[in-house]
């Protein structure tokens, strides 16, 4: 009735589906012995449209590097003069069908507060946990607005989201891609249930669906709606919409 109501008058009928009720968009039909089967596709992101959004993400991340290299520049120097410890922050990461790979990005935490081995260690263990009584994200994920670990430098180049643009090495080498699920820690997978496996079926990308909401206080749920949405209707209309919209959140956050 909702539907024959939109109709007919001339409106848009959207609806947001359960994450278990979400039938895939992408079929393929054919014939055995004449009888029809039809097979069910996790994404439309195969065979040749692999291939072109591959070739399309060297492409750009080159153009990108010669144009932006005075950005990098200015950002190394910026994080060197606020707080000591390396400009980059290296991290292990979950990509495609589970493979482990390591993902760069400028530093923004202190460095005796940053998770790994070769940074904080320990102490940088130790006050995650307590600070996982101020979560704000509901599931496997961690966030929180006024982390006490960002450095000043941290702050603007995460608001804007420069300290993601190192990944553009992950992009090269072929672990991650401009536009995609973004990649999640080895310890939060180990949470993860059957459904929310869906969100490795593609590779990780430096932005995607959920970050160009505008949203901060999405649930792991959603996120993981919005993420299984984009997996199952992959175009690259998609991805252009996805890459302007986060291009113009980084503009208009730099400003506030």
């Amino acid at each position: 009735e909702i539907i024959e109501f939109c109709n007919d008058h001339d409106l848009t009928f959207r609806f947001v589906p359960s994450i278990l009720e979400v039938v895939s968009a992408n079929v393929e039909t054919l014939t055995l012995a004449g009888m029809p089967l039809i097979a069910l596709k996790e994404t439309a992101l195969e065979g040749w449209w692999r291939i072109i959004k591959r070739g399309l993400d060297v492409v750009f991340s080159i153009v990108v590097i010669l144009l932006l290299w005075p950005v990098y520049l200015l950002i190394a120097v910026m994080i060197k003069l606020d707080s000591k410890g390396p400009i980059l922050y290296q991290s292990t990461r979950v990509g495609r069908k589970g493979k482990l790979f390591t993902i760069y990005k400028f530093r923004s935490m202190k460095i005796e507060y940053s998770i790994g081995k070769d940074y904080g260690g320990e102490k940088a263990v130790e006050l995650l946990k307590e600070l996982a009584a101020k979560n704000e994200a509901k599931g496997p994920m961690f966030k929180m607005k006024e982390d006490p670990r960002i450095t000043r430098v941290g702050k603007f180049i995460r608001k804007t989201r420069l300290d993601e643009l190192p990944q553009i090495w992950n992009v090269l080498k072929g672990e991650m891609s401009w536009i995609g699920p973004r990649p999640p820690l080895p310890d939060e997978v180990k949470e993860y249930d059957r459904n929310h496996l869906k969100r490795l079926a593609i590779k990780s990308g430096i932005t995607g669906p959920w970050q160009v909401t505008g949203r901060h206080d999405l649930s792991f749920e959603e996120i993981v709606k919005l993420d299984t949405y984009y997996i199952e209707h992959w175009s690259l209309g998609l991805d252009m919409q996805i890459f302007f919209r986060t291009i113009w959140l980084m503009l208009t956050k730099a400003g506030r």
